[in-house]
């Protein structure tokens, strides 16, 4: 421990130098950050939390490594504290304080993926994805089954590409007879990416962040005949799509929710509420949010959204 604690402020000296105008913040020897407990957050202690994570026999107080205050230590943390002495920006969003589920993350953030387009004049209104109503502010499309992957990919926001142009479309309904990549465009959306007269063109997609989800938090809409001994829900307005639904028990466990092919997640062991939900995007990235009644006909805005 000594030998460690010398070598951080040996190191640390040259820092501090680079650092000084760098916020030194005076605290209580409790507080979260104050690694070495001598009552101030500094350069010091991000060096030690820093050795602290590569080197597993060097462990501190998880009351003072845990900065974002997810339950576990990890690189995040360090990167919280990093910022906080520095004042440098990073990319971990105020949002994202659960570790990343490495299990569900279904392809890197902006992969483009290649297909046919046609068009078709469905999907306002009965599309497969259950969204109803959609607002006509959007341009809608049905996506391949074996891309929608059991519903993985509705609600999903795509930006199109064809020979025209690109737009941005929702993802509301299912193309059955549709090949891996092609999707079947709203029939007055698929002249802004295409002539009409070609009727099925090449197109790229990828998956992008949800227009609103700036202003707006995920919400969730419980299904018809909902009650403490069945249960639907599903989730609406989240940045990216939805790779898996949890809720909470009795004993304090995580239970996942099993997904239907029309975006409903359904329990019969859920109880009358209300409920923590636990939720994770395609990318693995993490949301909760408590106290959501069982409400039926309405949608109920939850208190977070998924990071950028």
């Amino acid at each position: 421990m000594k030998k460690i604690y010398k070598a951080a402020l040996a190191f640390s000296s040259v820092l501090l130098m680079a650092f000084s105008a760098a916020p030194c913040v005076e605290l209580d020897a409790a507080v979260s950050g104050d690694v070495n407990s001598d009552g101030k957050v500094n350069v010091i202690d991000y060096i030690l939390l820093k050795k602290s994570l590569l080197n597993e026999d060097e462990k501190y107080d998880d009351l003072k490594t845990d900065i974002n205050g997810n339950g576990v230590t990890d690189t995040f943390d360090a990167l919280c504290l990093k910022q906080i002495i520095f004042g440098i920006k990073t990319d971990v969003q105020p949002e994202n304080k659960y570790p990343i589920d490495e299990s569900v993350i279904l392809e890197p953030k902006g992969t483009i993926h290649k297909g046919e387009g046609t068009f078709y004049g469905g999907g306002y209104e009965g599309g497969c994805a259950m969204l109803d109503p959609v607002s006509r502010d959007y341009w809608i499309v049905a996506m391949n089954l074996e891309d929608y992957a059991d519903a993985r990919l509705a609600g999903a926001y795509i930006e199109v590409t064809g020979e025209l142009g690109t737009i941005n479309m929702l993802v509301t309904d299912l193309l059955p007879e549709g090949k891996k990549g092609d999707l079947d465009l709203y029939v007055d959306a698929f002249p802004l990416i295409a002539p009409v007269e070609k009727g099925r063109v090449p197109v790229s997609w990828k998956i992008i962040p949800l227009d609103i989800a700036d202003k707006v938090p995920v919400s969730y809409r419980f299904k018809e005949g909902s009650s403490p001994y069945w249960c639907g829900v599903q989730l609406l307005n989240h940045r990216y799509p939805i790779a898996k639904l949890e809720y909470l028990n009795s004993s304090g466990e995580f239970v996942e929710i099993k997904r239907r092919p029309y975006n409903y997640f359904e329990s019969m062991e859920m109880g009358p509420g209300p409920f923590t939900f636990r939720a994770t995007d395609i990318y693995g990235q993490v949301i909760v949010d408590h106290d959501i009644p069982l409400v039926l006909d309405e949608s109920i805005e939850g208190k977070s959204q998924f990071p950028v």
